[in-house]
C-alpha cells in the first residue's frame, strides 16, 4: 500500500471538511448560519447570515481548501489516479464533514479550487459560465448546477485526462443532487433570486 499516497488523501478530506463558512460567520458576526436563509455553510448562505465580507472570505477559503492539496499533490508529482482520489475527497470533505456530523456545504466553491491548479482553463471557463448563467438566470442554484453539468463536458473539450474526466462526472452528480431542494423550489417558483426588488 502507498501510504503517503493514503495519507495525503486523509489529509485532504480533514482539510475539506473545515466549514469556514460556519467558523467566519460565527468569528465575524457571533451569528451561526446553519440557523439563517438556507441553513448551508457555503459562500451563498453565509452572505446571506453575515455580509458581503463574510460570504466573500468564505467563498476564497472554500476555493483554497480545495485548490491547496491538489496543487501539493501536483508539486510533490503524485500519480494522477492519486491525484483524482484527492480531488474528489477534499470536495466530499466540503460535503459530508467530520466535524459537523457529515451535515456540510454543496460543493461548488471547493469544487472550482480543486480543478483551478489541475485544469486551470476547465475551470476558468466553468466560473464563466456560472457567471453568464447568473447574469442571465439570476439564480444561484441553477447557475450552479449549469456550471457542474458542464464539468465534465469542458473536461473532454480541453482533451483532459480519463481520470479528470471521471472527476468531473462526479462532481456533476454531487453538485445537482445535493441541489435537489434548490431544484424544487426553482420548478415552484419559491427559489430566492438574485433580482433586485423594486
Amino acid at each position: 500500500m502507498n501510504y503517503p499516497c493514503v495519507a495525503a488523501v486523509l489529509a485532504a478530506y480533514l482539510l475539506g471538511a473545515i466549514p469556514f463558512g460556519l467558523v467566519l460567520t460565527k468569528l465575524l458576526t457571533s451569528r451561526d448560519p446553519r440557523e439563517h436563509g438556507s441553513g448551508n455553510i457555503g459562500a451563498t448562505n453565509a452572505m446571506r447570515t453575515g455580509g458581503k465580507l463574510v460570504g466573500g472570505l468564505t467563498l476564497l477559503a472554500d476555493i483554497a481548501k480545495g485548490a491547496l492539496p491538489v496543487w501539493l499533490a501536483i508539486h510533490f508529482a503524485l500519480p494522477e489516479i492519486w491525484l483524482a482520489a484527492i480531488a474528489v475527497v477534499t470536495v466530499l470533505g466540503h460535503v459530508f464533514p467530520i466535524y459537523l456530523g457529515f451535515k456540510g456545504g454543496k460543493g461548488v466553491a471547493t469544487m472550482v479550487g480543486v480543478m483551478l491548479p489541475w485544469q486551470p482553463l476547465v475551470a476558468g471557463v466553468c466560473i464563466l459560465v456560472w457567471v453568464i448563467a447568473l447574469k442571465i438566470s439570476h439564480y444561484v442554484s441553477l447557475s450552479s448546477i449549469v456550471a457542474a453539468l458542464m464539468l465534465p463536458l469542458l473536461v473532454v473539450w480541453t482533451g483532459g485526462s480519463d481520470q479528470a474526466l471521471l472527476v468531473g462526472m462526479v462532481f456533476a452528480g454531487l453538485v445537482t443532487v445535493k441541489h435537489s431542494s434548490n431544484i424544487k423550489r426553482l420548478m415552484q417558483g419559491t427559489e430566492p433570486s438574485t433580482r433586485k426588488k423594486q
